[in-house]
């Protein structure tokens, strides 16, 4: 397993114990929800001739801009980005993993229902 595969199932792991989260594979990618909204898009499992390994998440504090000076980050696409969602290259020089945890986090509370995000500040 390369580095950038150990990265993105420790964002898979810590994103699916967080409350109410799951995995679901809409399009063949794997991507995690919380009440039936994604929250962290991880792509395919494998990188291939058409496809780099990405990760994407919403933000909008300062999050949002230190996300996008990652070489390669761009606003994602389908009009996600205009809403602050950032897709993220795995094979960039990344931020330490406790800011990508962070980045994880930061998505699922502004997609999570309050229940949710209540029963995390409880942990």
């Amino acid at each position: 397993m390369s580095d950038w595969q150990d990265v993105r199932e420790g964002l898979r792991a810590f994103a699916l114990g967080l409350p109410e989260a799951h995995e679901d594979h809409p399009w063949g990618e794997t991507v995690i929800k919380v009440n039936k909204k994604i929250f962290l898009f991880l792509g395919l499992d494998e990188q291939t001739e058409k496809w780099d390994p990405t990760f994407g998440v919403k933000l909008h504090s300062e999050a949002h801009g230190h996300a996008l000076t990652v070489e390669g980050a761009a606003p994602s696409g389908y009009g996600l980005g205009k809403a602050g969602w950032v897709t993220v290259p795995f094979l960039s020089e990344l931020p330490e993993t406790d800011v990508l945890v962070d980045w994880v986090e930061e998505s699922f509370r502004l997609i999570a229902p309050k229940r949710a995000v209540k029963e995390l500040d409880l942990r």
